[in-house]
């Protein structure tokens, strides 16, 4: 899978190397997307510029089994009534004569493709006599899903630097804003099951909310989905380092756990990336 396996798990360095190149590939939106979406130079942002629909993206290269798509929400627009939307197709982006004005139900309609709205009880399917896995304490830092292991601390939303911020950052931990909250961020992955299918699992600041769709051919390539949909304005895509955290990674792990809130980075002699770094990823 694309997400590291138990330590000790014997993979070679550089299978390593190229899954980690691999996934920062993928964590780019693909330059087909829906009429009212602007990318960013590095199609790493999708900003819907006007209307309410016609906001579809999809993820620049299929997804490897195990791998979170995680995208953050930057933007929100009153007035409208709906919410950022996600999920899975094996439509290549490349193949669709044009693309759908919604991913519910135009491109669902067209098969091959499972995408749902992000609400706080979301759809789970659960098989009979299956039992419901507990959810792991957002202090842990790795979430699990079945043979998947994922970092937890990249998943999981943060406020923009203030006084506040360190109670705001806690709320995000503990998953009680709201789904779809400014910063609050959302993955979508699939996992490979013994019978040759898929499941899809979708993720909320860190919290997984369990099978959304079972039954995914696993075996064909599958895009992210992500419908930058009515009062969703715009989202980022955010890369997730597999295996050992990068070592900026550990930096700012060390100091914000030094510090009470992240305005007080702002005081500290540290590189002006380090200190962006720090306060805003």
């Amino acid at each position: 899978t694309a997400a590291n396996q138990r330590p000790g798990g014997g993979r070679p360095r550089p299978a390593l190397a190229a899954m980690a190149a691999r996934c920062r590939l993928a964590a780019r939106f693909h330059h087909i997307h829906g009429a009212n979406i602007r990318l960013d130079a590095s199609h790493t942002q999708a900003t819907r510029v006007e209307s309410f629909a016609n906001g579809l993206c999809f993820s620049q290269e299929p997804l490897a089994p195990g791998q979170i798509f995680l995208v953050e929400i930057e933007e929100k627009e009153l007035g409208w009534c709906g919410h950022l939307r996600v999920g899975l197709t094996a439509h290549d982006p490349q193949s669709l004569e044009v693309v759908p004005e919604y991913s519910l139900p135009d491109l669902v309609n067209m098969g091959d493709t499972w995408v749902f709205a992000i609400t706080r009880n979301h759809n789970r399917v659960v098989v009979e006599g299956e039992e419901v896995q507990v959810q792991a304490r957002p202090w842990e830092p790795f979430l699990l899903i079945e043979r998947v292991r994922i970092p937890r601390d990249t998943l999981v939303g943060r406020s923009r630097p203030g006084r506040y911020s360190h109670i705001l950052d806690d709320l995000y931990k503990m998953n009680v804003l709201p789904a779809t909250a400014r910063r609050s961020r959302i993955g979508v992955l699939y996992v490979p099951q013994p019978n040759g299918t898929a499941d899809m699992h979708i993720v909320i600041n860190g919290e997984d909310m369990g099978p959304s769709a079972r039954g995914l051919p696993a075996t064909r390539p599958l895009y992210a989905v992500v419908d930058v949909f009515a009062s969703t304005k715009s989202v980022r895509v955010i890369p997730v380092d597999y295996g050992f955290p990068s070592l900026q990674t550990l930096c700012r792990l060390v100091i914000q756990k030094h510090i009470v809130h992240r305005v007080a980075i702002d005081g500290l002699d540290l590189p002006p990336l380090l200190k962006n770094f720090c306060q805003h990823e």
